[in-house]
Formats: structure tokens, C-alpha cells, sequence
């Protein structure tokens, strides 16, 4: 195994990671900042209004991308399994 192929294996296991997990993070951001945007107007501040609505909008984005995250997931699972003769040098 080279020096190459170990590098090119972890930097497709670190775009795969920020492919699957941008989804969820930028949902969270995006109704984290509506939320405190509402709360800094109104001077409400109370934890669960942040929290819940993040939760609910995670959980609903995990069901709508679940399918494709797991075929990311299984797609480069495959890859690798692939590269295994090729990375302890029998191919």
C-alpha cells in the first residue's frame, strides 16, 4: 500500500463525511438562525424554542435524505471493497 493510495482513500472518506452529514448541518443552521433572529424581535429567550424546532427539522430531513445517505454510505463501502487486493498489494 502506498503512501498515495492511503491519502486518496481518506480524502474520499472525508468528502463522503461532508457530503452526507451537509444536509442536516445546514437545516439545523438555517432554522437556528431563524429562530434566534425571531427570539433576539421578540426578547423571548427559552431553550426549547430552539431546540424543538431544530429537532423537528433534522428528523424530517434525516427521513427525506436517508435513502440517498445510505447509498453514499454503500457506494463508497463498495469502493473500498474494490481497492482491498489493489491496497494490500496482490493487484
Amino acid at each position: 500500500m502506498t503512501d498515495a493510495a492511503v491519502i486518496q482513500v481518506m480524502t474520499q472518506m472525508l468528502w463522503v463525511s461532508a457530503k452526507i452529514s451537509a444536509p442536516i448541518l445546514i437545516a439545523s443552521l438555517v432554522v437556528g438562525l431563524v429562530v434566534s433572529i425571531i427570539q433576539s424581535a421578540t426578547q423571548v429567550q427559552e431553550f426549547t424554542l430552539t431546540f424543538v424546532p431544530k429537532l423537528i427539522v433534522v428528523a424530517g430531513v434525516i427521513v427525506v435524505s436517508g435513502n440517498w445517505v445510505m447509498a453514499e454510505i454503500v457506494s463508497f463501502t463498495e469502493g473500498l471493497f474494490d481497492l482491498i487486493p489493489m491496497l494490500i498489494g496482490k493487484g
